[in-house]
């Protein structure tokens, strides 16, 4: 008799914690997002920190999950967010370049941001021409 009403309340409670909601991503859920394919940060001079925020909007049906931000070299990825992005909504990945190891004239660097988007992965590219 215990072991069914302890199965009974585990079963319970694993139903009601609302399973369907749109803040929780489940497997599969496939979204849509939309992002500026490049951030021009325009003319720096050498030895300047480009701080670059890129917005990315989830335009589908599923929450948003960011998986991974992979940077190239001379590029930081400091923060984003890790929790799911309800659909509508926006959030802000914060990056920085280092322009004293870019070298001068035109700097691009790519950014690689892994979600459940289809293709998985969406570059973005930090411009900046970089003059002494």
């Amino acid at each position: 008799m215990k072991r069914i009403l302890s199965l009974a309340t585990i079963s319970f409670l694993l139903f009601s914690c609302g399973g369907n909601q749109q803040t929780e991503a489940q497997i599969g859920q496939y979204t849509t997002i939309e992002v500026e394919k490049v951030y021009n940060a325009g003319s720096v001079v050498k030895g300047e920190i480009v701080n670059a925020k890129i917005e990315i909007k989830n335009t589908g049906d599923y929450p948003l999950v960011i998986a991974d931000i992979k940077p190239a070299c001379n590029c930081t990825v400091s923060e984003y967010d890790r929790e799911p992005i309800a659909p509508g909504e926006t959030t802000i990945v914060k990056a920085t370049l280092d322009t004293d190891a870019t070298g001068k004239g035109l700097a691009n660097k790519p950014i690689t941001i892994s979600a459940n988007t289809r293709p998985s992965t969406t570059t973005v590219t930090i411009q900046a021409n970089v003059i002494d």
